[in-house]
């Protein structure tokens, strides 16, 4: 088991899940705009996602963090790096990923938290690169990730968890380097390094 890392940002907590988290993700989870671009989870799926996130940050120290707001809110959804799923085409590496409850769209918490998760997995962990992706038509996720410094790849991919001829298997892929990431936090980048526009 190693040691969590939890992360403060000026305005979030990003720590270890707690038991008391699983009615408010429940909640989120059966929202129909948080889970417009996700396959849907019954409280029991939910749970266990829970669950499972937990479990991966007792394994690794980091992972998708529960994300408080104080002072705002004990529970907002999650944010955080984890390793990618085999089944995915451009595994293994590791993702950083978010999902947030609707009443804290809009704040810039999304973005904040996820730049304090790429410095973890950047600085901390010592990775050379970290992707992320969402569903091709999911405009509001990629723009996160632009904000990010993100590049989309040119060609999109299936989702290998999603059925064949869903709408939601379309995905696309953005990634970014370290010494991207670096160069950026440094104020290096040259104009011509913007990321892709959405579509």
């Amino acid at each position: 088991m190693s040691l969590s890392i939890d992360v403060e940002t000026p305005r979030l907590l990003l720590r270890q899940w707690l038991a008391a988290d699983r009615e408010p993700f429940a909640a989120l989870n059966a929202d129909p705009e948080v889970t417009r671009y996700l396959l849907p989870l019954a409280r029991p799926e939910s749970d266990a996602l829970a669950d499972r996130l937990a479990a991966g940050i007792d394994e690794h120290g980091w992972g998708f963090w529960a994300v408080e707001a104080p002072g705002v809110a004990p529970f907002i959804g999650f944010v955080g790096i984890k390793p990618l799923a085999p089944a995915l085409p451009f595994a293994p590496g590791v993702e950083i990923g978010w999902r947030l409850a609707r009443p804290y769209w809009g704040r810039g918490y999304a973005c904040e938290a996820a730049q304090a998760a790429l410095k973890v997995g950047f600085e901390q962990v010592g990775l050379d690169e970290i992707v992320a992706f969402t569903a091709t038509g999911n405009l509001r996720s990629r723009a996160v990730m632009e904000r990010l410094a993100m590049r989309a790849d040119a060609a999109p991919f299936d989702h290998p968890a999603v059925p064949p001829g869903h709408p939601l298997r379309e995905h696309v892929l953005y990634r970014i380097a370290r010494r991207d990431w670096r160069a950026r936090e440094n104020g290096d980048t040259d104009p011509g390094d913007a990321p892709v526009a959405a579509a």
